[in-house]
């Protein structure tokens, strides 16, 4: 006698009651680009619906998140001027500190994160300060304006910090700084498992943060991870949870299921995952070409996100996906 799994998946209602994993307009975390001035909203040509945006119309799309049911957004900034330390990132009136300020202000009930690194505030498109005999990344005087960087975000009201430059001890450094000035509850969700990854040159687009100077120009790789490695993606996340990050993240997401469970069989702290530029990108370009079902693929990779164990989804297909959820 044979199994009739098929019993279980005849009727729509049982096959609704039955299914083992659920994606929720809760689950979404939305990305923004801020730059300054006023009136500016310019879509990215490699990534059709994603714009940078001025202070003003990050307000007015706040409103349209919160008519979708999106509570949480990323902060990403893009200042007039760069320098070789990332200067406006460690500055109060940065455009990340500025446009914290302004959300906070016309929009309490918006959770904010934001985003910790210096790729898009240095010259140089690195994460932190340039070491000049290694060309690398100097991983502790990085440390060290991390650390400044995120008394800055917590001062203008952030409501998480989400550090995603691979700098050994981040955590550590940071949570100490945090708490030291009295923001104890403030939380820090950690890029803990970040790849060297080909699927974030639309990203730099955006961010305007592509590399110019290293080992290799363009080329990130002596700080974050190599895609083939799986146990030192695990070793990673463990390691900035026993520092104190209260939730872990990998990126990519689309090419690392993988690692997003091997994770989370080895934590019991939230698990977020970044659905990136590269992965958006192609559903868009298939779409365009006629050779998918966009709506149906996208909700079939951000569930697959879920299964593979992911808590937190953060995604430029938010808005699309939280609209067919509200249907």
């Amino acid at each position: 006698m044979f199994t009739r799994f098929r019993r279980k998946r005849i009727h729509p209602v049982l096959r609704d009651l039955l299914q083992e994993t659920h994606l929720s307009v809760d689950d979404f975390i939305y990305p923004f680009f801020a730059r300054s001035g006023t009136g500016i909203k310019t879509e990215v040509a490699s990534m059709p619906g994603v714009y940078q945006m001025s202070i003003d119309e990050i307000l007015k799309e706040c409103d349209e998140l919160k008519k979708l049911g999106i509570k949480s957004i990323i902060l990403f900034g893009i200042p007039d001027l760069k320098d070789s330390v990332g200067s406006d990132a460690m500055c109060e009136h940065g455009i990340i500190a500025e446009t914290l300020r302004k959300i906070k202000m016309s929009h309490p009930d918006m959770f904010v994160i934001t985003d910790l690194c210096f790729c898009e505030y240095t010259d140089h498109g690195h994460c932190g300060v340039i070491d000049p005999v290694l060309k690398t990344v100097d991983n502790d005087i990085t440390l060290d304006n991390l650390s400044k960087q995120a008394l800055i975000h917590a001062e203008a009201g952030a409501d998480m910090i989400a550090p995603s430059g691979m700098m050994d001890g981040m955590i550590q450094a940071i949570r100490g700084k945090l708490d030291a000035a009295g923001f104890v509850n403030l939380p820090i969700m950690s890029y803990s498992s970040k790849f060297a990854s080909a699927y974030y040159g639309p990203f730099r687009d955006v961010a305007e943060s592509s590399p110019k100077e290293g080992n290799i120009v363009g080329d990130r790789k002596s700080y974050q991870m190599n895609p083939a490695n799986r146990n030192e993606a695990i070793a990673e996340s463990i390691a900035d949870e026993a520092e104190g990050a209260d939730i872990l993240m990998v990126k990519p997401a689309l090419a690392y299921m993988d690692i997003i469970r091997d994770v989370r069989n080895n934590t019991t702290l939230p698990l977020a995952v970044y659905n990136v530029s590269g992965e958006y990108s192609m559903l868009k370009m298939a779409a365009k070409a006629g050779v998918i079902d966009y709506n149906a693929v996208m909700m079939e990779t951000l569930i697959g996100f879920k299964r593979a164990g992911a808590d937190i989804i953060i995604s430029y297909h938010a808005k699309e996906a939280a609209a067919l959820l509200q249907k």
